[in-house]
This record gives structure tokens, C-alpha cells and sequence, in this order.
């Protein structure tokens, strides 16, 4: 019997312990990692090729979102299930929009989260049955509000999203240059881009905006108020 290789991704210790603990009684699937914010999700993601990710999306140094973008981008064969607290029509819609197969909130029973790993492998989506009647009402009503949210989040590049989560999490330039491994001058000018894009003219501004558009949680900002 060939184990599903499953990938844990949640800043929470307790959540991760929580889900390994109860996955545990499925015997065909198999915990290989832990990753405790995005970026980390996409290194293990590359190291232990699982086949499944379950992914939170509100993560520090890099959303959920971003790094489910880069696995699929370099792992097309991974199955991402994404496994939040929110359930909006935006962040439904973005979850698609990024490639993610499931959407699972977290209040989810362990029952329905090993089914939905079983289904996902199996090539069939899977949705919480709240998430299922959210995206029955949407498409058989679109909400405008919803649809303008992606465009605007989903306008701006990989690079872009990466910077400003690191900024409105109140990293300064050096360690933003740090983290992404890029000079001090080149995250200026990221910074100005955006900027100029998104038509904002300070840090507080950006903050606001990543808040609003779900690139972090208004918990996760410390620096910046």
C-alpha cells in the first residue's frame, strides 16, 4: 500500500501537533514534515516532495497563498489543500485562483480532513460543505465586490506579494533583503513600485492595504499601527 506523503503548513505548534496526531489513525496517510510559515512550507515542499500539502494561509514571511503560487509553479503534481479559519467569497476565490484543489475550514472534523487528502489524491476537489454552499450562492450570484478583491490582489507579481507581507509585517529593508536574498536598493525599488502601482504613499498605507486584501492577518502586524 503506497502512504499519501503529507506536508503540514501552520504557524501554530498546536495545530500542526493536533493534525499529525489525528491523521495518525489513517493508516494510508503519512505525516513527512512540518512547516511553520510559507516560505519554510516551500523549501520542505522541494525537500520531501509530498504529495499532499495542507496549507493555512495566514502564515508570516510568506501567506499561504504565495507559497501554494510557488509550489504548484515548480510541483505541479503536488495537491495543495488549503485548511483556514476564513471562508469569505475572496478568499474562496483566491484559493482557486492560486490552483489549490480543497478548502477546508478549521473547524473541520480530522474525519473530513483525511477524506478530503484521500479525495484530492484521488484528482477530485474537496470543499467543506460551508465552503461548498458559499461557491453554489457566488457563481450562481456573483458578489462585484469579491470578483474586483482577486483582481487587485491577484495584479500584483510573486516578488511584489513577497515584499509587501514582509513590510506590513514590520520588517525593515535590510531584513527583507535578507529573507529574500536580494540587495537593500532592489527592495527599495520594489517598495516604490507598489507604491506607485497600488497609488499608496507610505508603509502604514501598504499595511492597510495587505490587510484588506488578505496578504496577512490585522494580528499578525506588530510594527505598524
Amino acid at each position: 500500500m503506497k502512504l499519501i506523503k503529507t506536508l503540514l503548513a501552520d504557524d501554530h505548534t498546536i495545530v500542526r501537533e493536533g493534525l499529525r496526531a489525528l491523521l495518525a489513525a489513517d493508516g494510508e496517510i503519512l505525516v513527512v514534515g512540518e512547516a511553520h510559515n510559507g516560505r519554510e512550507a516551500v523549501e520542505l515542499t522541494a525537500e520531501l516532495r509530498p504529495d499532499v500539502v495542507v496549507m493555512d494561509i495566514a502564515m508570516p514571511l510568506l501567506n499561504g497563498l504565495e507559497a501554494t503560487k510557488q509550489i504548484l509553479a515548480a510541483f505541479p503534481a503536488t495537491k495543495v489543500l488549503i485548511l483556514s479559519a476564513h471562508s469569505d467569497d475572496a478568499y474562496v476565490d483566491r484559493v482557486i485562483a492560486v490552483g489549490a484543489v480543497g478548502f477546508l475550514i478549521k473547524q473541520t472534523s480530522a474525519q473530513i480532513l483525511a477524506k478530503a487528502i484521500h479525495e484530492v489524491m484521488a484528482g477530485r476537489p474537496f470543499y467543506s460543505p460551508q465552503v461548498s454552499r458559499r461557491l453554489r450562492d457566488h457563481y450562481q450570484k456573483p458578489e462585484k465586490g469579491s470578483v474586483l478583491l482577486v483582481k487587485r490582489a491577484t495584479g500584483l507579481t510573486s516578488r511584489e506579494l513577497e515584499v509587501i507581507q514582509l513590510v506590513a509585517e514590520g520588517h525593515a529593508n535590510k531584513q527583507v533583503a535578507a529573507g529574500l536574498h536580494i540587495s537593500i536598493k532592489t527592495v527599495e525599488k520594489h517598495r516604490q513600485h507598489l507604491m506607485d502601482k497600488l497609488n499608496i504613499h507610505d508603509t502604514a498605507g501598504l499595511t492597510r492595504y495587505a490587510i484588506a486584501q488578505g496578504i496577512i492577518e490585522s494580528s499578525v502586524q506588530l510594527t505598524i499601527v
